[in-house]
């Protein structure tokens, strides 16, 4: 579905260049979920939105990559052209639906307005698509809330709206940046299970964004993880919670509560993120890993096979305790 190589952005500020996103390979596959996780900062949000040359530039700058989707590079494409992919062809749930609505339409315009851009509906079709795009995300007296503003309408259910919009067309993909961040608990897990429905009725592709790694544990299929612009580890969901083969990965996966483990501390990540403001030389999480060894400080590790469909960008072998490049 979608192919992204050697992708990298730069953000150009006051205080000098922002490494935010540092060569990124990748695929989706049709169908299948996809997870994106790590700490804030570590280049998730950045990646998906270049690909749909969503950040503003200046200041930011795609300085090389390609994402060939549907035969086509989104990053070469005329601008006429990728507002037709835009809401058509792959859809965007944003964080905060506060900001992402416009608080001076009512909700069914703003669904109609996609679905008019895209599609060849009239008024009526656009009504009637945007009546059952609401009943299908679960918002009670649908035909009510048409004419309800985001104002109106509670967190839950304004993010319900804003997956109703990603839905309206039909797209082959959903990106979801972090959809159910400022959601209570009991709202999160609604989401979810809307996000989980939906993708098993209409088989549409998702790319998932978010710091919970319990969310991705249920739902994905593959999951992503990213440090310091770059992805460190790229494996199916089972083998990465079952064998993390990067030091981070199994640094996070030591820092979720777990209840067969009673009693004891967390564990936490010593260290701070890197400053993306340095260009990256080396392994990223070196000044924080504990294997951490000379080469890491200067070799910039390439993600690379380590089980079936398993990748780790890291010099050192986890389950061998011995640097890989000398087995």
């Amino acid at each position: 579905m979608l192919e992204v190589s050697n992708l990298a952005t730069e953000f150009h500020t006051p205080d000098g260049v922002v490494h935010a996103v540092n060569g990124i390979d990748f695929e989706l596959r049709q169908g299948e979920f996809l997870g994106v996780v790590g700490e804030s900062g570590s280049g998730k949000s950045v990646t998906m939105m270049s690909l749909l040359r969503l950040i503003p530039m200046p200041p930011g700058k795609i300085v090389s990559g390609s994402a060939m989707f549907d035969g086509d590079d989104l990053l070469e494409m005329e601008t006429s052209d990728l507002r037709k992919v835009r809401g058509g062809k792959i859809g965007f749930i944003f964080q905060d639906p506060m900001t992402s609505l416009n608080p001076v339409l009512t909700v069914g315009k703003q669904i109609g307005e996609s679905l008019k851009l895209h599609t060849d509906a009239t008024t009526r079709d656009a009504k009637r698509r945007s009546l059952e795009l609401l009943e299908l995300v679960g918002i009670p007296d649908a035909e009510q809330r048409l004419k309800s503003y985001p104002h109106e309408l509670s967190g839950g259910m304004r993010q319900r709206v804003m997956i109703a919009i990603a839905l309206a067309c039909s797209p082959k993909v959903i990106i979801a940046d972090e959809p159910t961040t400022a959601l209570d608990v009991t709202i999160q897990a609604q989401i979810i299970e809307i996000v989980r429905d939906l993708r098993t009725k209409l088989g549409t592709a998702v790319i998932w964004i978010t710091h919970d790694l319990g969310v991705v544990a249920g739902l994905a299929d593959r999951v992503i993880v990213m440090y310091g612009g770059r992805i460190v580890e790229e494996a199916r969901v089972a083998d990465l919670y079952a064998t993390p083969q990067h030091p981070y990965t199994r640094g996070l996966l030591r820092s979720i509560p777990r209840l067969d483990q009673k009693g004891s501390d967390l564990q936490t990540i010593e260290g701070q993120p890197p400053s993306l403001r340095k260009a990256p030389v080396g392994c990223s999480f070196a000044p924080r890993c504990e294997f951490a060894f000379d080469r890491c400080l200067t070799d910039t590790p390439q993600l690379t096979t380590v089980g079936f469909e398993h990748r780790s960008a890291c010099w050192w072998d986890l389950d061998n305790e011995r640097p890989r490049d000398e087995l």
